[in-house]
């Protein structure tokens, strides 16, 4: 009997020791990209150069999954200087009043191999919303040492639904936004 407990207690250990995993975005590998589009006929990109995420999990396949994601608005870039100082605007991310958008996720549900539906607030300008993304977990590998995940998040929001452009109507500019980013992390514990 004590030899079952004392297995009990380590493998009860071991499983907390290595239960949370914390992983933290690969800035260099990393892009955040939206797409709107213009006057019905033009899609228009544009990135954020500067943003965080960090996921924490204890799964191996990340089913679990927490991510927390930090932009900073004025990162603004669509390779054109008129039209991102215009974003910069009250008119679009307000960024003197909202210098960040954030995503907090809320929640993963698996939809095949390695695909996930995942579920979060965001909040741009001030108003918070849930969205709900896809989410692509494309695989860990060992890079110099240190464990490297990567993953791939499609997905689309209402910009009406944040205030965001209201001057702006369609076909002008449209309602839908489209977000994809791929992005590696880097294992920190």
């Amino acid at each position: 009997m004590k030899k079952i407990i004392a297995l009990l207690t380590v493998a009860t250990l071991s499983t907390a020791a290595f239960a949370q995993s914390t992983w933290k975005v690969d800035k260099n590998h990393s892009r955040l990209t939206f797409t709107i589009t213009h006057l019905a006929v033009s899609d228009v990109d544009g990135t954020f150069k500067d943003f965080d995420v960090i996921i924490t999990a204890a799964r191996p396949d990340f089913s679990d999954a927490k991510f927390d994601l930090t932009v900073k608005t004025a990162s603004v870039n669509t390779d054109n200087d008129n039209r991102d100082t215009h974003l910069k605007s009250p008119d679009f991310f307000d960024v003197a009043n909202h210098p960040a958008l954030t995503f907090t996720s809320t929640g993963i549900t698996p939809t095949s191999a390695n695909h996930y539906k995942l579920t979060g607030n965001m909040t741009l300008n001030g108003v918070t919303k849930p969205v709900t993304m896809d989410l692509w977990y494309r695989g860990t590998i060992v890079n110099q040492g240190r464990d490297d995940a990567g993953f791939q998040v499609t997905g689309s929001f209402k910009r009406s639904d944040f205030g965001f452009g209201s001057k702006f109507g369609s076909p002008t500019l449209s309602d839908e936004v489209t977000i994809k980013a791929n992005g590696e992390f880097a294992k920190v514990k």
